[in-house]
C-alpha cells in the first residue's frame, strides 16, 4: 500500500502543476485535517476540514495572489502509512511582482488510500516579505 501511496502524491502533484484541483481533492478524505506551517500566509484557519475547506482557503487564495504558482517536489519518500516530499515552491505575487523560490517539506498521511492529514513546513519569513 505504502507505493500505492507516494504514487497518489506524485499524481496529485501533477495534478496541481496542470491546474486539475478536481482531481486534487479527489484524494483527500472528507475529513482531511489539512495544516499549513505556523507563521504561514494561509494559516488562519488550521488546520482546514474537509477538501471544501482546503479549497476556499487555500487553493482559491493560491490561485487569486499568484502567477505561475507551482509546487515542485525534488523526492518523494515512502514512510509506510506517511509519505514525505520536499521541494520547492515558486511563483510571482501579484500584488509586487516579487518572485518566490522557497524550500518545503510537506508529510502526508493515509488510511485506505485517502490523505487524511497534511502538514506543510516551508520557508515562512521568505512570504511574509512578499505579502508585506
Amino acid at each position: 500500500m505504502s507505493e500505492q501511496n507516494v504514487q497518489i502524491v506524485a499524481d496529485m502533484y501533477g495534478a496541481f502543476a496542470r491546474g486539475d484541483v478536481p482531481s486534487v481533492l479527489a484524494v483527500l478524505d472528507p475529513k482531511v485535517e489539512w495544516w499549513a506551517a505556523e507563521n504561514f500566509i494561509y494559516d488562519a484557519g488550521n488546520p482546514y476540514i474537509g477538501p471544501e475547506s482546503v479549497l476556499h482557503n487555500v487553493f482559491m487564495r493560491i490561485g487569486s495572489d499568484w502567477d505561475g504558482f507551482a509546487s515542485i517536489p525534488a523526492e518523494i519518500l515512502d514512510a509506510g502509512d506517511t509519505v514525505v516530499s520536499h521541494g520547492y515552491y515558486s511563483g510571482i505575487y501579484r500584488k509586487n511582482g516579487k518572485h518566490a523560490r522557497a524550500q518545503f517539506a510537506h508529510f502526508f498521511t493515509f488510511r485506505e488510500g485517502k490523505i487524511v492529514r497534511f502538514q506543510q513546513y516551508t520557508d515562512t519569513a521568505q512570504f511574509r516579505q512578499l505579502f508585506g
